[in-house]
C-alpha cells in the first residue's frame, strides 16, 4: 500500500492532522489500533483554542451540536471554602468557555469530516509497530490488523501514537523525563438534584481530586502519590471511599456504588518531551513528542495545535509529491517546542507547589480565600493561558484548489497576537 503521508494514531493530534492534510489535497492514511474511538476517561476538555480551530475550518457548529457542557469558571474548593481561580468569560470572541465532550464523539466528528475528502483513508484495528527504512530515510511503516501484517510506504510517516509510542521507540528517539508526583484514579458516580453545578478542584491535606459535571453523572479523578496504587488497593475499597465521601459529602450516600477497584481506571501520569522530534521522513507530534500532565486539562488542545502547525508547514511539500525536507521538520519542532516548554513549566510549578504538598499532607488552606478573578492582570493572564494556550495556531494550509491568501481571508478577523502566522 502507498500513501503520500501515513499517520499512526487516531487520537486528537493524528485525526486533526489527517483532516487538515486531506483538506489540502494530500493523500493521507490514518491508522487507529482500536475498533472504535470510544474511551473512558480520556482527555475531553475542548478549550477555546481548539474551538477557534474548529471554527476556522467550518466545524464549530457541528461540534456544538454534540452533547456537551460549557464551563466558564475554574474554582478550587478547600476545607476553608471555595476560591475562584479563573473566569473565561472575558476572552474575546464567542468561545469563552471550556466544552466538555467525550473524546470519542470529538474524534468521530473529525474523522467523519475527513472521510468526505477523496484523499483520506482510515484503517481501524491497525496497530503500527515498526518503521520501513531505506537509504537513510524512513519510507513508511509496518502494521498488523486481524488479517495479518502489512506495509504502507509513504513520503512522510507521522507518529501520533501516544505517550508510549512504538514508532518513536523504533526511530530511536528517547524522551526526557520531567517527573510527576501523582497518578490518577478515574471513576464515575451518578448526579442528583441539589449537587453542585460546576466542575471544580477539591483539595484537602493528604488528598486531592477533580469533580467534572457530566450532567447525568460525576466524572471523578482522585489523585494518589506516584506508584501508590498497589498500596491503596491493599487497604481495600474503603481507603478510596472514605476520603472521597469526606471531601465531597454530597456523594456520601452514593459512594457505595463503587464496589471494588475493578470499577476504577488508573492513569499513570507522565510528563516528558523529546529533544529531537524527527528523523528523515519521520516526525512525532502530540503525546508522542511531549506527554503532558493532567494539570489545566490542556493536553488535547496542545496536541491539536501541534497538528495545525504541522499541517501548515507540511501540506505544501507533501502536495508537491516530494520528500519533506529535514529543515521543515526542524522548523515544526522549533515552533512547537516553545509552547511545550512553557506549558510543562507551568504544570511542574502546580505539581510542586500544590499537588505534592497536598498529597504529602503539608497543604494548609488559608483562612481567608481570595477571589483571584478580581485581580485584573492575574485573571487576564490565567484565562488566556488556560483558554488559548501559548502560541495558538491558525489554519493556513489551503484547501485543495484554494490559495493560502483566500484561507486567511476566510478565517480572518482574529487577533494577530492570538493567531500568529507561521514564521
Amino acid at each position: 500500500m502507498r500513501s503520500t503521508c501515513v499517520i499512526a494514531g487516531g487520537g486528537p493530534a493524528g485525526a486533526m492532522l489527517a483532516l487538515l492534510l486531506a483538506r489540502s489535497g494530500v493523500e493521507v492514511t490514518l491508522l487507529e489500533k482500536h475498533a472504535d474511538f470510544l474511551r473512558d476517561f480520556r482527555g475531553d476538555t475542548i478549550h477555546p483554542s481548539t474551538l477557534r480551530t474548529l471554527a476556522g475550518i467550518g466545524l464549530a457548529d457541528a461540534f456544538l451540536k454534540l452533547p456537551h457542557r460549557k464551563t466558564y469558571e475554574l474554582s478550587l474548593v478547600t476545607d476553608s471554602g471555595p476560591m475562584k481561580l479563573a473566569d473565561l468569560r472575558e476572552l474575546p470572541g464567542p468561545y469563552n468557555y471550556i466544552a466538555f465532550v467525550p473524546q470519542g464523539d470529538f474524534l468521530d466528528l473529525i474523522t467523519a469530516e475527513a472521510a468526505r475528502l477523496p484523499g483520506f483513508r482510515l484503517l481501524m484495528r491497525a496497530e503500527a509497530y515498526d518503521l520501513i527504512r531505506e537509504g537513510g530515510r524512513v519510507r513508511g511503516l509496518r502494521y498488523r490488523d486481524p488479517s495479518g501484517e502489512h506495509e504502507i510506504r509513504a513520503e512522510l510517516t507521522v507518529a501520533a501514537d501516544g505517550r508510549r509510542s512504538a514508532l518513536r521507540e523504533r526511530a530511536g528517539l528517547v524522551p526526557q523525563e520531567l517527573g510527576a508526583p501523582m497518578d490518577v484514579l478515574w471513576f464515575r458516580l451518578p448526579r442528583a438534584d441539589g449537587d453542585p453545578g460546576e466542575t471544580f478542584l477539591r483539595v484537602s491535606s493528604g488528598h486531592m481530586m477533580v469533580a467534572i459535571n457530566r450532567e447525568s453523572y460525576w466524572q471523578l479523578a482522585y489523585l494518589i502519590p506516584k506508584g501508590g496504587f498497589d498500596e491503596l488497593t491493599g487497604r481495600g475499597i474503603e481507603a478510596l471511599r472514605e476520603p472521597v465521601a469526606r471531601m465531597l459529602p454530597f456523594l456520601r450516600g452514593r459512594i457505595g456504588l463503587i464496589r471494588d477497584y475493578t470499577e476504577v481506571s488508573m492513569l499513570t501520569v507522565a510528563l516528558d518531551r523529546l529533544r529531537r522530534w524527527h528523523r528523515p521522513g519521520f516526525v512525532c507530534i502530540g503525546d508522542a513528542a511531549h506527554a503532558m500532565s493532567p494539570v489545566f486539562g490542556v493536553g488535547i488542545n496542545l496536541a491539536i495545535q501541534d497538528a495545525v502547525a504541522a499541517a501548515n508547514l507540511l501540506a505544501g511539500p507533501l502536495r508537491s509529491g516530494g520528500p519533506v525536507p529535514e529543515s521543515t521538520l526542524r522548523r515544526l519542532r522549533r515552533r512547537r517546542m516553545f509552547p511545550t516548554r512553557v506549558t510543562q513549566a507551568a504544570q511542574r510549578l502546580v505539581q510542586d507547589r500544590l499537588i505534592r504538598p497536598a498529597l504529602d499532607g503539608a497543604f494548609r488552606a488559608p483562612r481567608s480565600l481570595p477571589d483571584l478573578t478580581r485581580v485584573p492582570l492575574l485573571n487576564r493572564f490565567t484565562r488566556r493561558f488556560i483558554g488559548l494556550g501559548v502560541r495558538p495556531e491558525r489554519v493556513t494550509a489551503a484547501p485543495a484548489g484554494q490559495s493560502s491568501h483566500n484561507v486567511d481571508n476566510a478565517v480572518g478577523g482574529q487577533d494577530p497576537v492570538e493567531y500568529p502566522r507561521m514564521s
